[in-house]
């Protein structure tokens, strides 16, 4: 007899088809069932274990794709090609591109709940994209904690006052410049011409002081102590935040996530009374917006390029954090609302960050864009110094950095967690058991790969990996994913796995999606990946040129994280049985174990596997049920 109550009383027993329960209607299975009141405290995959709320797994999305990038170089983008007219071309490629791809991800890891490289059991000649998707998050990690650590020892050094890279007045500097090459006003002191000076104390400081900058990367130098007990540091925050996976990580997301909005508004309402703050709002997105850039290819290109590395699209980590939802989760509701955020908070923070430039531009008399820049430049130079010009400067330093910080952590730790989730999919018999030793080993060995990255030519190192890792090779994923999707496993076939998770969609619903993942994602990646192979120019920090052999070291980072492409498709090629045709039809085919995790999700469509794990269902936030292991 089946039993249903209300106000939390459950159901004791039954033996029915599992089609009476309308979340899993397909199972074709006769399983036991017990509904159970605190369903919300339990986990419906137990062997991975899912996200212990929506709120968290949302955070954690909206902190992997809100990054360093959209701070230092979306209002750089924006200025540079038109002002307002550059957000015409950037909706347009978050349409084509970003959300496409970014839902793509999402669902494809939920479906099967798996990291990105085990994903591919659905396209086995593609294994290789997953390998490095992991290998490029690897060397991403690596010099992004050092992103982090320059953070730290720039939050340290502002709880001083006057701030150490500020200028009192121009007849006593803190770094030798010669006061001929100043010019001062008697009314206010300030230093009009800093920056025709060759460089200004807060360039200085970050050279001399902080980076301890050697003249290139053939001098190495000594390691830097200060910011190698900062990376340390941040590796500890890091691993504490991760030591328990997704349960430890999504209640460190509450402040890390939420934190950087909070100071983006401080800041902007702050900037917005200073005087200049209109010119520098005017300069980004105002009356001064050209619509002629609009002509421009390039223009279309810098703003596919941002949207598909801001949504950190292609990275595996989407996969990763999406792997731990529970099987019946609304991604494409989430898709949405995490790239809109996104795309929105870059908007922001441009507000936030001219008001304070233009002030700046006010305060030396030049014009905006001679105090603007993009990059390490502006998160370490342009804007410290404009904020060492603000009354009570340590506070805004201080708040700034902090911003930083819980920006980069963010983007840290789905880059760890798609490391870690690699490793425990890889070896789930050693390993699942072993989080937080997994958790601990990486962040150890990571550390170490990274001290070259805190020397005096660490800097080298740092620009040397982001341009030759973290730039076209994602493209060449991306390309290689939607493409594998939408043709070797089948588009229509992926869109019906979507629908056992979301529930059945009108043709209509899916128009657009089938034209993306078809026709116009494909297109867009490869023209921007030809024209970025085609336009791409070699490396350099400034005005210091990287050694031949720094360059070919580059490509060979680049090659190491490709070649396992072309092996793992030669290698699942030869372990296939049967003639040439027969095995490359093998390896495109989908694994026999290929399809949702549990058993109960399994339906009509998978049938049941070797598994002879038992099920019960439990009654679901919604009032639902849905499978538990």
């Amino acid at each position: 007899m089946l039993k249903w109550g209300w106000g939390g009383v459950y159901v004791n027993y039954i033996s029915l088809p599992c089609r009476v329960f309308p979340q899993v209607h397909s199972v074709r299975c006769i399983h036991h069932f017990t509904c159970h009141p605190n369903v919300r405290q339990e986990d419906e995959n137990t062997e991975r274990g899912n996200w212990s709320s929506k709120r968290e797994y949302m955070l954690s999305m909206i902190g992997y794709a809100v990054g360093l990038g959209n701070v230092w170089r979306f209002p750089y983008l924006a200025y540079k090609h038109g002002g307002g007219a550059f957000l015409i071309p950037y909706t347009i490629m978050l349409a084509v591109a970003g959300l496409p791809l970014f839902f793509m991800e999402s669902s494809f890891g939920q479906f099967c709940s798996q990291g990105p490289i085990n994903v591919w059991k659905a396209v086995p000649i593609l294994q290789g994209v997953g390998i490095t998707m992991m290998l490029v998050s690897i060397f991403v990690a690596i010099y992004y904690n050092v992103i982090i650590a320059y953070s730290i020892y720039y939050l340290f050094a502002s709880f001083q006052y006057p701030l150490p890279w500020s200028v009192k007045d121009c007849s006593s500097t803190a770094y030798n410049i010669t006061t001929a090459s100043l010019n001062v006003t008697s009314e206010n002191q300030t230093c009009q011409n800093e920056f025709s000076a060759g460089q200004s104390p807060s360039e200085k400081y970050w050279d001399e002081v902080a980076l301890q900058r050697t003249s290139s990367m053939n001098e190495t130098g000594p390691v830097v102590w200060h910011l190698a007990l900062c990376l340390l540091l941040a590796w500890i925050l890091v691993g504490g935040a991760l030591f328990k996976g997704i349960k430890s990580s999504g209640k460190v997301v509450y402040f890390t996530a939420t934190f950087p909005y909070i100071v983006l508004f401080i800041l902007l309402v702050r900037g917005a009374t200073l005087e200049g703050a209109k010119d520098g709002i005017e300069f980004y997105i105002g009356s001064k917006s050209n619509l002629t850039k609009l002509a421009d290819a390039e223009v279309w290109k810098d703003a596919a390029t941002q949207i598909f590395f801001s949504l950190s699209v292609a990275w595996g980590g989407l996969m990763a954090l999406s792997s731990y939802n529970k099987f019946y989760n609304n991604c494409y509701q989430d898709s949405i609302i995490v790239c809109v955020t996104n795309c929105g908070t870059s908007v922001f923070a441009g507000f936030a960050i001219f008001s304070i430039l233009g002030h700046m531009a006010h305060v030396y008399q030049r014009p905006v864009s001679e105090v603007f820049f993009s990059g390490f430049a502006l998160a370490f130079i342009a804007y410290p110094d404009a904020l060492s010009k603000l009354p009570i400067s340590p506070l805004w330093s201080i708040l700034f950095f902090l911003m930083l910080i819980t920006l980069g952590l963010d983007s840290q730790f789905a880059g760890i967690e798609v490391i870690a989730t690699c490793l425990q999919d890889a070896y789930p018999k050693v390993l699942k058991s072993k989080r937080g030793i997994v958790t601990t080993a990486v962040c150890i060995v990571l550390f170490l790969l990274g001290l070259p990255c805190v020397t005096g030519a660490g800097i080298y190192w740092v620009n040397l990996i982001d341009t030759f890792c973290a730039g076209w090779i994602l493209l060449v994923a991306g390309l290689l994913e939607v493409l594998g999707l939408s043709i070797l496993y089948g588009g229509n076939r992926f869109i019906k796995d979507i629908e056992m998770m979301i529930g059945t969609k009108s043709a209509l619903f899916w128009l657009w999606w089938r034209a993306c993942w078809f026709f116009i994602t494909p297109v867009v990646l490869s023209i921007i990946l030809v024209w970025s192979l085609y336009t791409f120019t070699s490396p350099t920090y400034g005005s210091v040129a990287y050694p031949d052999w720094g360059i070919s070291l580059g490509w060979c980072i680049s090659a190491f994280c490709l070649i396992w492409i072309p092996i793992v498709a030669v290698w699942k090629v030869y372990k296939a049985s049967g003639g040439p045709w027969q095995r490359i039809k093998a390896a495109c085919s989908p694994t026999e174990d290929w399809g949702p995790y549990l058993e109960c999700h399994r339906g009509e469509r998978y049938g049941t596997t070797h598994s002879k794990t038992e099920h019960t269902v439990v009654e679901g936030e919604k009032g639902e049920c849905s499978c538990k292991a």
